[in-house]
């Protein structure tokens, strides 16, 4: 798509200054294009994202950040991928402390965008891991709540799941409590649960789009293993980390096997896949919904917290709080270095 096209008449008319992937300093209603970009390792980068913006919007955005000690100097428009519109990055070199993702929520809501702040951005243009959460993450469904609606037990593990996802509950215990209640099922019912999961919008072009640029990717999930190795197959991914379930005669005994995939479990992967890869943290990259994903995303480089409840919005490093996941790239891709130029 064009520049000429994306820009907006009358009103946003002055965008049609903001060259795609050059930066600029705001002067009145004038855009100066600047001689040097940004130095990723200091300051902070917030991203708005998923609408069309005028000119209004930009100074608003501006002036919210002003609010929080949080002076732009600079401004980029960019477009990672052409399935997505042009983002806005405002570059505040002095910042140091984030804004709390819940006020950028609900500030980006009246404006009807999404806005996150990121500091030391992860490059896309370079090797990286990429760790994703599977049930409400890469998928759109909880397994153990569909298996749960076979066995007609789905009020009573439902109410564990949500407690647990909460971090109400100690998910070792809650996940063997839910698995307890499930005994019985037939395994020609969780094949046919798997070969009918729907992927999450927009993660499969993500995942291609990051194998071309040679990232490795995983799942660490507080799921099962056959759903798990199947989302595996969907995606091309490297490897997976699940829970295994115990059958007897084609029937879940209602029994976990092994070591429980935890919150615990999963920034352990997350670490040790990073230093097989020899990856610096910054290259880092995990996603996830719910409080057992919080730990992941606090040990990587950039943790993004996906539709997920305030909790995990609160403290994970960024959020993609509504449409596709491939909206990811735009804190993968903010041009900052000579390979994303």
């Amino acid at each position: 798509m064009s520049q000429t096209n994306m820009a907006q008449p009358c009103a946003e008319q002055p965008l049609g200054q903001l060259t795609l992937n050059k930066w600029f300093s705001l002067q009145g209603e004038a855009f100066v294009p600047l001689t040097k970009r940004p130095n990723k390792q200091h300051g902070l980068f917030s991203i708005a994202f998923a609408a069309d913006f005028d000119l209004a919007a930009i100074n608003t955005i501006i002036n919210f950040l002003a609010q929080h000690q949080h002076d732009v100097t600079a401004v980029c428009r960019y477009q990672p991928d052409l399935a997505l519109p042009a983002a806005l990055c405002f570059y505040s070199e002095q910042a140091e402390q984030a804004i709390n993702p819940l006020l950028l929520q609900q500030f980006s809501s009246s404006l009807d965008c999404q806005l996150v702040q990121i500091a030391c951005p992860p490059n896309l243009y370079e090797p990286g891991l990429l760790v994703m959460d599977m049930d409400s993450t890469a998928i759109t469904i909880e397994c153990i709540d569909e298996i749960a609606r076979l066995a007609n037990v789905y009020d009573e593990v439902a109410s564990v799941t949500a407690l647990a996802m909460a971090g109400k509950l100690d998910f070792n215990q809650s996940l063997n409590q839910r698995v307890g209640k499930l005994a019985g099922i037939e395994k020609s019912l969780i094949d046919e649960l798997k070969n009918s999961l729907p992927l999450m919008p927009g993660i499969k072009v993500l995942c291609q789009i990051l194998k071309q640029h040679q990232w490795y990717l995983a799942i660490a999930s507080g799921g099962f293993v056959p759903f798990a190795e199947q989302v595996q197959q969907l995606l091309n991914l490297d490897e997976v980390h699940a829970n295994v379930l115990e059958f007897k005669d084609d029937k879940l005994t209602g029994k976990v096997l092994g070591t429980i995939v935890n919150a615990e479990q999963k920034a352990l992967i997350l670490t040790s896949l990073q230093q097989q890869l020899g990856l610096a943290k910054a290259q880092t990259v995990a996603i996830g919904d719910g409080a057992n994903d919080l730990k992941m995303l606090a040990k990587a480089g950039l943790g993004v917290a996906v539709h997920g409840k305030p909790k995990v919005v609160e403290h994970a490093h960024a959020a993609i709080c509504q449409g596709s996941l491939l909206q990811l790239l735009y804190m993968l891709t903010i041009p900052l270095n000579q390979q994303s130029a």
